[in-house]
């Protein structure tokens, strides 16, 4: 059984509650302030590591009081640490709002902005492991992270959130890449909505690969998972389900495909693991304490 490697951000998610949204320049009452650990690089370690794999995070906390206290919750994951450096500065806290199910969310790197290659280079990579990142780090160190990754033959999962241009070289050293139908509109150029069929998302998806056998796969939320692995497409049907807060479930989704994939599950399957652990996910408040577990998710399954 492969490893699951996470290089990303951890964050203190401070999370507002309100009945709607404030328009530009309103106060609005809110309902309560809550605190919960997050940062998409720990909200996928914390889905791989409940999901049963064996995880390592790889990034950098503040000396504050929210790095003390994301380090004992992470640890408390059972998620290896060992790569988990300090540093100088805040820890990367984001402010949330959630008002009738829906987010805004304000992200502040601090620390994160500080994960280097060398964070990455004495990592034990080795084949059959599983190498996820995402957007909240600075892209030379993805890049550099892979490299090491596909050298060692593993594979290689990128989340390319929050979107950005990235270059063709590091979108090269993806084998999987993950994301929604507007970061996959952004990246490739043209505009996607919700309202798009799946031969068009399909279609632009093809026109993004960067190699002929990597795999793209675009979360639709309530209408599910489609991918385009190599040539092959595949489709997995959404789950219809009370939403509480949609806050990490695209971070769940990827932690749970990388647990699966480290297992030697095929794809297929993978998503839709994924895609049932994600639908848990949302029906909870909260990022990183969202995460289901393996049991949790094989129940939902067995029921169809």
């Amino acid at each position: 059984m492969g490893r699951v490697f996470v290089a990303g951000s951890i964050n203190m998610d401070v999370v507002a509650t309100a009945d709607r949204h404030p328009k530009v320049g309103e106060t609005v009452a809110g309902k309560q302030v809550l605190y919960f650990p997050g940062g998409k690089g720990a909200n996928q370690a914390v889905a791989a590591a409940r999901l049963g794999a064996r995880t390592t995070l790889i990034g950098r906390l503040g000396k504050d009081a929210f790095g003390a206290e994301l380090r004992a919750f992470l640890g408390a994951q059972g998620i290896d640490l060992g790569s988990v450096r300090e540093a100088d500065t805040h820890s990367g806290t984001a402010i949330i709002t959630v008002a009738a199910a829906d987010n805004t969310i304000v992200v502040i790197p601090g620390s994160n902005a500080l994960v280097s290659a060398e964070d990455v280079a004495e990592v034990p990579l080795a084949k059959g492991d599983v190498a996820v990142s995402q957007f909240e780090i600075p892209l030379p160190t993805i890049a550099a992270f892979f490299a090491r990754a596909r050298g060692a033959g593993s594979t290689t999962l990128l989340n390319p959130a929050p979107a950005q241009k990235m270059s063709g070289e590091l979108l090269a050293l993806v084998d999987i890449l993950v994301l929604n139908e507007t970061e996959l509109g952004f990246l490739a150029g043209v505009e996607l909505s919700e309202d798009d069929s799946a031969t068009r998302i399909i279609d632009v998806a093809r026109k993004l690969q960067a190699r002929q056998d990597q795999t793209i796969c675009v979360t639709l939320g309530k209408r599910g998972v489609l991918a385009l692995a190599a040539s092959e497409e595949l489709a997995v049907p959404g789950r219809e389900v009370k939403a509480v807060d949609t806050t990490g479930a695209g971070d769940c989704f990827v932690g749970a495909l990388a647990s699966q994939l480290a297992k030697g599950v095929a794809l297929r399957a993978a998503l839709a693991f994924a895609n049932a652990a994600a639908a848990i996910s949302v029906q909870r408040m909260g990022a990183g304490p969202s995460m289901p577990t393996a049991a949790e998710v094989k129940a939902v399954l067995s029921a169809g």
